[in-house]
């Protein structure tokens, strides 16, 4: 498997956001995830979690086409999101892009995103949709896509960044170091349609907070 995709739980997703999507990966559902892939038009071919939220229909229709279930215990030591993470990797995943997961609880949003640049997961190439905001994890090198005049932050995660460079945002970094809890990096803008953001160690969060419109 080359690349999957993660349908996460929380609030109810745009119904065109499935335009963005690409159809041939492979689909993991973490618990109430089920619901949104179905809702988009999506096959889960694996649903994860304890499925302490997953819509009961939605289940048993999935289950009639061939969905593989993984439960887990109500108490467990990780989310639902993280068991789907492992599930990628462990299947061989080398792209991930993780639909929802935002549901109105600022713990569990910030849980997310940390998660997404664990250690654990550098293997992977990662980026989340989390309407109406976009992001992505940069190990290297990322070209982000966005539109003249959209914000773009980028956010020093689990220790420094050394030598970050930036192309195609208003306020370049050149070389720059990155301390966790600065603000440097916020509220950049991009200029061209593309931004390149290159690090030389590290992991930044590059979150577009207004990327997606509906």
């Amino acid at each position: 498997m080359d690349g999957a995709l993660v349908f996460a739980g929380g609030d109810p997703l745009p119904s065109d956001i499935g335009d963005l999507l690409a159809r041939d990966r492979f689909v993991i559902a973490a618990d109430s995830g089920l619901d949104h892939a179905l809702a988009l038009g999506f096959h889960a071919d694996l649903l994860v979690g304890d499925l302490d939220s997953v819509d009961a229909g939605a289940l048993r229709t999935a289950c009639e086409r061939g969905t593989v279930v993984e439960r887990h215990p109500t108490d467990k030591d990780a989310t639902d999101l993280e068991l789907a993470l492992e599930a990628a990797l462990a299947r061989g995943a080398t792209r991930v892009t993780i639909v929802g997961g935002n549901g109105g609880r600022l713990d569990h949003l910030l849980a997310n995103a940390l998660l997404l640049a664990s250690p654990r997961f550098e293997a992977l190439e990662v980026d989340a949709l989390f309407p109406p905001a976009r992001l992505a994890v940069i190990r290297g090198s990322a070209i982000l896509l966005g539109s003249t005049g959209e914000l773009c932050s980028l956010l020093p995660v689990g220790g420094a960044v050394e030598g970050v460079r930036t192309s195609g945002l208003r306020y370049p970094l050149d070389g720059e170091r990155l301390e966790p809890g600065t603000t440097r990096g916020v509220s950049n803008v991009f200029v061209e349609a593309t931004a390149t953001v290159t690090v030389e160690a590290g992991v930044l969060l590059a979150v577009q907070p207004e990327a997606l419109e509906f």
